[in-house]
């Protein structure tokens, strides 16, 4: 069976050791890897992925055009393995330009993590980044965290109802840490939810539950690298106990029709 990683976080090697740092800070365990291309590589290759889609998001308005290349470097090294999403910052100033450069390049996505970018979803400063964006490209959101205000499911259910057109993606099953509000707010709607740094927190019942009240249909397998390894990711989906056409969704052909790939 194929299978496609939509949520691999990958970093220049000026700063990963510091970024790793700061995130097993922020949510307080090791992580699995060093999200360097090295350990990406082996990782996917060990777990037989068929695609894995890498990103970073930029912090500063300065840093988006710099990651923008960058994974575009790695994605054009390694075609056979690699797609890339690009980023964008609410601060940045030529949002429209960018967006047509992201598709230039061949990027086929963007990841945001209001968390680190320190923006709120709904923003309305960042209304111009999401009408830049349009309806083509995927918008991958990091959702939800107890701790801070700014990646709150309901947040992203607004988006939904001004930019239904959009589409839109909710890491973690629609809010890490806050499930009981991604039930309220995220389930049951118009958005895939990837499942990445779920199952270990949540539970196999539970997450079992969400996904068949979201619909597999609607679901996208993520490892969320390097916080766990693939091959972790990929048996906790299979320790689900969902049927085989389910897994097949989940695993590559959601992500295939998504993406076009």
């Amino acid at each position: 069976m194929k299978i496609i990683d939509v949520h691999s976080h990958i970093f220049p090697p000026a700063i990963a050791e510091k970024v790793i740092y700061e995130l097993e800070n922020f949510y307080g365990f090791q992580w699995n890897g060093t999200a360097l291309l090295d350990d990406l590589l082996r990782n996917i290759r060990k777990t037989r992925i068929s695609k894995c889609v890498i990103f970073s998001s930029a912090t500063k308005p300065t840093q988006v055009t710099s990651i923008n290349n960058f994974v575009y470097r790695l994605k054009e090294q390694y075609p056979e393995l690699l797609l890339a999403f690009g980023t964008l910052h609410p601060e940045f100033e030529n949002c429209r330009d960018e967006v047509t450069r992201i598709r230039k390049m061949g990027l086929c996505g963007l990841k945001f993590h209001p968390d680190f970018q320190q923006f709120c979803i709904d923003d309305p400063k960042m209304l111009k980044v999401y009408e830049a964006i349009g309806n083509e490209l995927p918008v991958l959101f990091h959702i939800g965290d107890y701790r801070t205000p700014y990646s709150k499911p309901e947040r992203l259910a607004r988006i939904l109802k001004l930019f239904p057109g959009m589409k839109l993606i909710a890491a973690h099953l629609g809010g890490y840490s806050e499930w009981d509000q991604a039930w309220k707010h995220l389930i049951g709607t118009d958005v895939f939810l990837d499942i990445s740094s779920t199952i270990p927190i949540l539970g196999i019942e539970e997450t079992r539950k969400m996904v068949k009240a979201h619909g597999a249909e609607k679901i996208l397998f993520a490892s969320d690298y390097p916080a766990f390894s693939h091959t972790q990711a990929v048996q906790d989906v299979m320790d689900l106990g969902l049927s085989p056409e389910e897994n097949e969704m989940i695993f590559h052909k959601n992500a295939e029709q998504l993406l076009g790939v």
